[in-house]
């Protein structure tokens, strides 16, 4: 498998993902006797012709509307509201924030963004180091691809042929019990560095309802993702169209913050950041044709079986591969050239399918906050002028809060699946 070693090589020396993984392919199809680039070609573009495919542009363009679109700073004032009077207040904000935006966009780096640009630094001039206001963005991002409309779990339900549905409401309640770790951890941080609250007490009932109105629509996508996957009145394509629909109008009509001439700049970025992820899956559709060939996921069932049997075990194996793994190559690549892998390991040892995709995307985006490839820490970093060892320094307690976490997904799994079981 030397092609899998150079592809791992030329990421971690920052090649492209796409390249890496079509020029480690092309070299397989062109000096393998038994290969055609013909084939290659097939792959690639055969990949690509799938309807639920769909889902994603609509699902990135809701997500880009809605940070564009003034959602975002109506939602973080609704958070403030509801925690501001804790200690730790803003930090705090930061979590509940992430969470409301995560069930929105789905997306790591954009909540990262969100919270660099609006609430970094407001908790600078709190007094709070900038270390730790990085430190709390980043952890807190880690919930968005937890949620719906989640691309990571989007990708994994499609690659490896398992209900994108059910993912997404598997998501759900490990979510909750992030944010809720988060907080414990901000509190914690907070009464140790005498972090006070933003507000001088708690807001009324008046004001709680104020800003509930004022953010009222915004509140509803989650909502709507969530009955329409319960009641099975749409498919994950239509209800990504659905999204993508109600936040254009929440935007444009209800809020009316963003005009019709930011929606070619909203198109744009949208067709780039789907082009990106789409190039990279028919690239590794590729490669998915030469682990099949190569019988890679026979091999690592099989050397998986001569270590242990336990379903647990498996799981703790797997998880500390991919947080190495994570720490060297972009997780979204991890995800297109892994799933259908890890989708044929769970199957073999009887994990849950949706278990398994859920502790997956949580493992990924814990790579996306570690050098040196993080996309996430970096973006943090250079949007807030953080340096990286005084971040890497904050980070640590989170780092232990969300390892913690995802043993705990790993070890209960009725934490993920009672919710999909319950609503199925």
């Amino acid at each position: 498998m030397l092609d899998l070693a150079g592809m791992v090589v030329a990421m971690v020396l920052g090649l492209p993902v796409t390249f890496a993984v079509l020029g480690a392919a092309l070299i397989y199809f062109l000096f393998h006797a038994d290969a055609s680039a013909l084939v290659m070609m097939q792959q690639v573009q055969s990949s690509l012709r799938s309807f639920p495919l769909l889902a994603i542009p609509f699902f990135v363009f809701a997500g880009t509307v809605m940070a564009r679109g003034g959602i975002a700073e109506r939602i973080i004032s609704f958070a403030q509201v509801m925690v501001g009077h804790w200690r730790g207040g803003l930090a705090q904000v930061a979590v509940l924030n992430s969470l409301i935006i995560g069930s929105m966009s789905g997306s790591a780096v954009a909540d990262a963004a969100i919270d660099s640009r609006v609430l970094v630094p407001q908790m600078r001039a709190h007094g709070y180091s900038l270390g730790f206001s990085g430190a709390v963005s980043a952890a807190s991002a880690v919930i968005a691809p937890i949620l719906p409309p989640s691309t990571s779990l989007i990708l994994f339900g499609l690659l490896g042929q398992v209900s994108v549905a059910q993912l997404f409401l598997g998501g759900v309640v490990p979510a909750l019990l992030i944010a809720l770790a988060l907080m414990v951890t901000v509190a914690i941080i907070a009464r140790r560095r005498s972090y006070g609250a933003v507000l001088a007490g708690r807001s009324s009932r008046a004001e709680r309802l104020a800003a509930l109105r004022r953010c009222a629509f915004a509140l509803m996508m989650p909502v709507l993702l969530i009955v329409g996957l319960r009641i099975g009145t749409f498919t994950i394509t239509e209800l990504s169209v659905m999204a993508a629909l109600y936040t254009l109008v929440v935007s444009a009509f209800i809020y009316r913050s963003v005009g019709w001439s930011e929606l070619w700049a909203i198109l744009k970025e949208t067709a780039e950041t789907t082009a990106t992820v789409l190039i990279i899956m028919g690239a590794s559709s590729a490669f998915s044709y030469i682990f099949a060939v190569e019988q890679v996921p026979a091999h690592v069932i099989s050397a998986l079986s001569a270590i242990t049997d336990s379903p647990l075990l498996i799981l703790v194996l797997l998880n500390i591969a991919l947080l190495l793994l994570g720490m060297l190559v972009e997780g979204a690549a991890i995800m297109i050239l892994a799933a259908p892998l890890l989708v044929g390991i769970a199957r073999h040892f009887g994990i849950d399918e949706v278990h398994m995709g859920v502790v997956v995307a949580l493992n990924l985006t814990i790579g996306t906050l570690t050098p040196p490839v993080g996309i996430v820490l970096f973006t943090i970093c250079s949007m807030t002028g953080c340096r990286v060892g005084e971040f890497l320094r904050e980070m640590a307690p989170f780092y232990l809060t969300l390892a913690i976490v995802l043993l705990l997904l790993s070890a209960v799994p009725a934490i993920v699946l009672t919710l999909p079981q319950w609503m199925s």
